[in-house]
């Protein structure tokens, strides 16, 4: 064989491997949703008629993207229904959802109730853009894989006027205890949300340079600085690659390892997170301060989403784990009650929260 075709065999390879790695989570979605559409049929809340797809940002049409910003902005407007003297910092009806976040996040992360407490809190996240804001789409997703080479560049963060804005400013930085220095780490300049007032926490930064401490040591008061991000494809290349996403969904057979696998250290949610960075984003109370969290969340739900249609008959259902931090408590039970009423007066036993076609859901992934 010639030097030339043996490379260009070995470009086909190379070729061909990248497709069917950007293809595999695409075709775990096409298996799940067949499952997701079957569980549709049988729903007595939602309808075909009633359904609605989530797309990922990239597939977003640019004049829903402007729609949906739109729409966040108005939240960011809009005034805070929280009590001010308990809540001084939380000066926003957009605020309120960084609140909630805070107030139970030692109950809804390293617990049985992670998967469905953010699939709900991402949903009435949503609902609140469509009734408070007149929001007629979906909410979208960020695709981490998609773009885990150069999230700079994805259409999510390149500082477009139809991005969810653009990384900090370039500044001398150091490392954190979850990657390296990346390519920001200063106040975030351009897009939609430049220049955006971030008010709550922190409580647990990691961030360099670290924030302001908080007037008040539950991190309710009002700290006024800039959004900043450090967004490099360090975390995403490494643990958040279409490759890894796809291992996740095929390798686990049961909640509870596919749970621990996300959360873990070096798991999706955590890479997926300190891509973003910084101040809010990389302090776990408040991180929903960041616009960006609610797509992030989106992928969460959508890998959750594509996981249990796997096996929907015995993966619907489930749920391990405690109902405190990494373990502790007593053991999560489906009968457990979902209570966001700062932000959503209704509440739901998890029951209703293990499928989106049912209870309050009516949506799918696209």
């Amino acid at each position: 064989m010639s030097l030339h075709r043996a490379l260009y065999a070995l470009g086909s390879l190379v070729l061909l491997f990248t497709l069917t790695a950007a293809d595999a989570v695409g075709d775990l979605q096409t298996k799940a949703n067949t499952a997701w559409e079957a569980q549709l049929a049988k729903s007595t809340t939602c309808t075909k008629a009633k359904l609605q797809i989530r797309k990922e940002w990239g597939d977003v049409s640019k004049d829903d993207r402007k729609a949906y910003i739109k729409a966040v902005q108005c939240l960011i407007a809009a005034p805070s229904k929280l009590n001010k003297a308990k809540f001084p910092g939380a000066v926003t009806r957009y605020e309120d959802f960084v609140v909630t976040h805070m107030q139970q996040t030692l109950k809804i992360h390293g617990t049985g109730n992670f998967l469905s407490w953010h699939r709900y809190f991402t949903w009435s996240y949503e609902q609140a853009l469509k009734t408070e804001c007149g929001y007629n789409g979906t909410q979208p997703y960020w695709d981490w894989g998609r773009w885990a080479d150069d999230p700079e560049k994805s259409p999510i963060f390149d500082g477009s006027d139809t991005s969810m804005s653009g990384n900090g400013l370039k500044v001398s930085h150091s490392a954190t205890a979850v990657g390296p220095a990346q390519n920001g780490g200063g106040c975030v300049t351009t897009g939609p949300f430049a220049n955006m007032t971030v008010r709550l926490g922190p409580i647990s930064p990691m961030a360099a340079p670290a924030p302001p401490k908080n007037p008040q040591a539950d991190g309710f008061g009002v700290n006024t600085r800039c959004l900043r991000r450090d967004i490099g494809p360090y975390l995403t290349k490494n643990y958040a690659s279409t490759a890894i996403i796809a291992k996740l969904i095929t390798n686990a057979k049961t909640v509870g390892p596919f749970q621990d696998t996300m959360e873990g250290g070096s798991g999706v949610h955590s890479a997926a997170h300190f891509t973003i960075g910084s101040d809010p984003g990389g302090d776990f109370y408040t991180s929903p301060n960041d616009p960006a969290f609610w797509l992030l969340h989106g992928m969460i739900d959508r890998v959750w989403t594509i996981w249990q249609g796997q096996d929907l008959a015995n993966r619907q259902q489930v749920m391990a784990g405690g109902t405190s931090m990494f373990g502790g408590g007593a053991l999560q039970k489906l009968t457990d009650i979902m209570d966001i009423s700062n932000i959503r007066p209704q509440t739901y036993p998890l029951s209703q929260l293990m499928s989106t076609v049912d209870g309050p859901f009516c949506y799918m992934y696209a």
